[in-house]
């Protein structure tokens, strides 16, 4: 039997203490942050905020799709990494263009074409979907246009700050530019330029484009020499007792060179390990499932935080944490770093691999259960 609104409603209190919240509230986010509300005792002190959902951004909307992004202004704790959420409808284009960082693409439904062309002309094109991929460096200038069935992607970028709304458009600087001076470069007569926009196009309406072979041009300098593709959906997946875990970086996509990133997939009650990451800031992105992510900051400082999709996350460099499904269905998310390689040390694995009896007198255990821990990585356990 469901319970009456007034029973469902959460309140801060827990064990006897706190209170009832009668006062003006947002009830709904309250639901959608139990941990917030009612933190686990194991939280203490000021931990600053490491969340954002893309929800409370705000949306641009264009002619043939709209866009939003979270950076280090939504997220002020958020300096090495920003995010990206864009829609592109049949045909549509983000138009070309290019950034001083390098981006980083996860198709999240449908498919779209991405083009590029190097410092070298060598050119690059190419067809993605859902689960796959793409790194374009910083400086190299590209599209994306989406097939028939439209397109959402996320995109990443390397530095905090950036925003969508300021990158390098080709519209826009042949708009800023003399038409005496556009007609030198290309041999073209007024008459040829006579439509050209006044302003940035950014995203626009086009059509469908043809079958992806009749679509490529042959550069007389060849292609890219390392794909700016990888479909990591396609990549076996490393399987444990909570879930799986599919990490891609330099190793495996060598276009990657400034960031890599896991799709983790936590089954109900399962948990991202206690762990920690040596050389680089955790951006996140929670793609399905509702789950809670602990934060321990040292010197007794510690957050919990509560996620579902469309939530951004970030946890500074060498913060201890876990990441923990908390409800019926599988909780995947992107794990991101702006680092070729991925990295993370696992409070299991590290305390295995020491004599047993370091660990046991450090946390009060018997020897036996520190010598029962298994000495591999399990990222995902149940």
């Amino acid at each position: 039997m469901t319970k009456p609104m007034e029973q469902r409603i959460p309140h801060p209190q827990r064990d006897g203490k706190g209170g009832l919240d009668t006062g003006p509230r947002n009830v709904q986010l309250d639901l959608q942050n139990p941990d917030l509300l009612t933190p686990p005792e194991t939280d203490h002190g000021t931990v600053p905020n490491m969340k954002f959902s893309f929800s409370m951004a705000h949306t641009r909307i264009e002619e043939g799709g709209w866009t939003r992004e979270v950076t280090q202004r939504e997220l002020p704790i958020a300096t090495t990494l920003a995010g990206v959420d864009m829609k592109l409808n049949p045909g549509a284009y983000r138009e070309l263009h290019w950034h001083k960082e390098a981006e980083w693409g996860y198709v999240l439904e449908g498919s779209c074409r991405i083009g590029a062309v190097d410092q070298e002309g060598r050119n690059f094109l190419d067809d993605v979907q859902r689960g796959d991929l793409w790194f374009f460096p910083k400086g190299v200038p590209h599209y994306i246009q989406a097939l028939e069935e439209g397109v959402e992607f996320l995109l990443v970028f390397d530095d905090g700050g950036f925003s969508e709304n300021s990158t390098f458009m080709m519209s826009d600087w042949f708009a800023h530019t003399p038409k005496s001076v556009l007609a030198k470069n290309f041999s073209w007569t007024p008459q040829q330029m006579a439509n050209m926009p006044e302003k940035e196009k950014y995203i626009f309406q086009g059509q469908v484009p043809p079958r992806l072979d009749s679509d490529r041009i042959v550069s007389p300098t060849g292609d890219v020499p390392s794909t700016f593709k990888h479909r990591m959906l396609a990549q076996p997946a490393q399987r444990f007792s909570g879930g799986t875990v599919r990490i891609v970086d330099s190793t495996i996509f060598k276009a990657a060179t400034t960031i890599s990133a896991a799709l983790v997939e936590i089954e109900p009650g399962g948990l991202r390990e206690l762990h920690w990451h040596p050389t680089d800031d955790e951006w996140q992105y929670y793609i399905s499932g509702f789950g809670r992510m602990g934060v321990f900051a040292s010197s007794g400082l510690a957050r919990t935080f509560d996620f579902q999709a469309g939530d951004v996350g970030y946890v500074p460099f060498a913060y201890g944490h876990y990441v923990e499904n908390l409800g019926k269905e599988p909780l995947v998310f992107l794990e991101m770093f702006r680092n070729p390689r991925f990295e993370d040390i696992s409070a299991t694995q590290w305390m295995a691999n020491l004599p047993p009896q370091v660990s046991a007198d450090t946390i009060n255990m018997p020897r036996s259960m520190i010598e029962a821990l298994p000495q591999d990585k399990r990222p995902v356990v149940a």
